[in-house]
């Protein structure tokens, strides 16, 4: 039988209103994917806080909560310890949302080994809301705040989420992606549904990072925005799993 190319169940019929270029869709459809594939859509809760993935409770087939912005991971624990047995939760945060005004809500449950998934979109900036620095926002980076470029003796260096959270003892599983070419696509969708696999087996708390483009916010076209993806963003967010418990248990065997 031949396989067709369709739209996963997970996904609604809904248009999306993010802005040409931004790979903010490709990673719904990975989410939904890895959500059709396990056979958990019935079972599952996604969080979106505040940021361009507001809205994505249009978008996703799966219950769906909002959260105030930064708290969807303290969201998700409850939600999870409520009935740990019968959810599946989710997140789906930036990196103005997750790695500023949600630090400590991302850290503490990462500590906690909260058996959550979280889906981190690292684009750089404050998408949103008009284009302004972010915490990931690279050195000499010009957004609406850093005309001049980001001043790393002024407002400090990026936070780099994956390799912060890989210094505590407590998360399952950490990685960073990327959806800029079909390779790092495939990794991506990997890496997501290792992600909801790892919440399913008990494991507990598993984030993937993934690196993005914002051409509107960048001001470049999107083919450019994904180059700028590839030669700047990736060198100073290198791609790769930095934790793994499962698998260094099964290499210490």
């Amino acid at each position: 039988m031949a396989v067709v190319f369709q739209k996963p169940h997970a996904l609604t019929d809904v248009p999306l209103h993010y802005c040409p270029g931004c790979t903010h869709g490709i990673v719904h459809r990975l989410v939904a994917e890895a959500i059709d594939e396990l056979g958990i859509e019935g079972k599952t809760i996604g969080v979106a806080p505040v940021g361009c993935s507001v809205m994505c409770y249009n978008y996703f087939n799966c219950d769906m909560v909002e959260a105030a912005h930064g708290r969807a991971p303290a969201v998700a624990t409850g939600l999870k310890r409520a009935d740990p047995e019968n959810h599946i939760v989710f997140t789906y945060q930036g990196d103005g949302d997750l790695a500023s005004i949600g630090t400590a809500e991302t850290v503490h449950a990462a500590a906690r080994n909260e058996n959550i998934t979280i889906i981190f979109i690292n684009n750089a900036i404050y998408g949103m809301t008009g284009g302004q620095m972010a915490p990931t926002s690279l050195p000499g980076q010009v957004t609406q705040t850093s005309p001049y470029g980001r001043d790393v003796n002024h407002c400090g260096y990026p936070v780099k989420v994956c390799e912060m959270l890989a210094e505590l003892d407590g998360p399952e599983y950490l990685e960073r992606v990327a959806v800029n070419n079909v390779k790092n696509v495939r990794a991506a969708k990997k890496a997501i549904k290792k992600a909801f696999e790892n919440q399913i087996a008990g494991k507990g708390f598993s984030l993937v990072e993934v690196v993005s483009s914002c051409p509107t916010n960048w001001g470049m076209a999107p083919v450019k925005a994904l180059q700028w993806v590839e030669e700047k963003m990736i060198p100073y967010y290198p791609l790769g799993v930095y934790k793994d418990r499962s698998a260094e248990k099964e290499a210490a065997k």
